[in-house]
């Protein structure tokens, strides 16, 4: 081999040798300095065609392992539905749904995908249930489902269209949240972050910028997701000796100034965090037109980190979700449920980061 074998030389042989059935499935490849050593390149490279294989589904690296063929060649390529309402109302859900389908690429399975991302949680639902149907009628082979949140009767449509999938013996991963809420338990996987944990990172923060006062505020009908957070942030707040009650919760629109202004404000020592980036943005404005300083009366946070949260008045410190690797996961547990459907379920709680700007600094 010359040594002046390019990347995409290096890439594009190993791939097709994988696609082709050289490496088989769980096929041990070799160490990256073997391989850099047999192509006369440096080990970097061959780390970046590994990382390229692994972003497209074809192997999975483990540190201290080595690399493995995960791409199972079929002549006919399984058939998954996407189901993530969330679409219309969350960037992160825009971002797995976009993973997925990027992953589909691979070759390893096909992705149905018919758009349910309306802004308006009644055209979502309707959406949900007619793209279901469709999936249905189709046979896909798994369906990948975020519950519904925020829509009249929530609890129970997320229950009537798992049941559907579960009579219709379709494998199913849940994506973002359970469709039941703790201590409770579905049948069914789940890939998310770790939102207790989100909780208690969230509040440990603002109490190191000097927050003895937090307050949770959050919107009605918000998901499971958003009760892990608050009591994440509860636990935290009394870990440090610091009072934490119904009067530090509060459930509504961020756009009620009356509510807004029952939260008790001491300025410079006072955090809220938002069960996400949307409220805490509305928020924002109304502490502004209450005359509440941000940065210096109060500190305030969320989470999803969306695309605008930096470009606000004030710039939102927020949670980022491995919304990548949520998606992989995701899909590496559907592929486990095609072989045994009746498996013990699954919950995968990823870790997150904050990003820290503005809004959870004083001045």
């Amino acid at each position: 081999m010359s040594a002046k074998t390019s990347y995409k030389t290096i890439y594009d042989t190993l791939k097709d040798q994988i696609i082709k059935e050289g490496f088989l499935p769980g096929a041990m490849l070799p160490t990256e300095q073997t391989l850099a050593k047999r192509y006369d390149v440096s080990r970097p490279t061959i780390a970046k065609v590994y990382n390229q294989l692994q972003e497209e589904g074809l192997v999975k690296k483990t540190k201290g392992f080595g690399t493995v063929v995960t791409y199972h060649y079929s002549n006919t390529p399984y058939t998954f539905g996407l189901l993530l309402p969330g679409s219309g109302e969350s960037e992160i859900f825009s971002i797995i749904n976009d993973q997925l389908l990027r992953q589909s690429e691979s070759g390893m399975f096909n992705c149905f995908w018919e758009g349910a991302t309306a802004s308006s949680a009644e055209i979502r639902k309707s959406l949900i249930e007619s793209c279901l149907e469709s999936y249905i009628q189709k046979k896909v082979d798994g369906i990948f489902f975020s519950p519904l949140e925020r829509v009249p009767d929530a609890y129970e449509l997320n229950l009537k269209i798992c049941q559907t999938i579960r009579e219709a013996n379709i494998p199913l991963v849940l994506i973002d949240r359970d469709i039941l809420a703790a201590p409770d338990r579905s049948e069914f996987d789940v890939v998310c972050i770790d939102n207790f944990s989100a909780g208690c990172v969230m509040a440990q923060h603002l109490i190191d910028r000097g927050c003895e006062k937090l307050h949770f505020f959050y919107r009605p009908g918000s998901a499971s997701s958003v009760d892990l957070r608050l009591s994440g942030v509860r636990d935290t707040a009394l870990k440090h000796g610091y009072a934490f009650t119904e009067s530090n919760v509060f459930c509504g629109s961020p756009e009620d100034l009356e509510l807004v202004k029952g939260m008790e404000v001491i300025a410079g020592k006072t955090g809220i965090i938002c069960a996400n980036d949307s409220t805490a943005a509305v928020l924002m404005s109304s502490l502004d037109d209450l005359g509440i300083e941000i940065s210096k009366d109060i500190l305030i946070c969320g989470y999803d980190d969306m695309k605008y949260s930096k470009h606000l008045k004030h710039s939102l410190t927020s949670f980022r979700q491995p919304c990548e690797e949520i998606a992989n996961l995701s899909i590496e547990l559907l592929m486990r449920r095609l072989k045994e459907n009746n498996r013990i379920p699954i919950t995968v709680n990823l870790k997150g980061d904050i990003v820290i700007r503005e809004s959870s600094q004083f001045r």
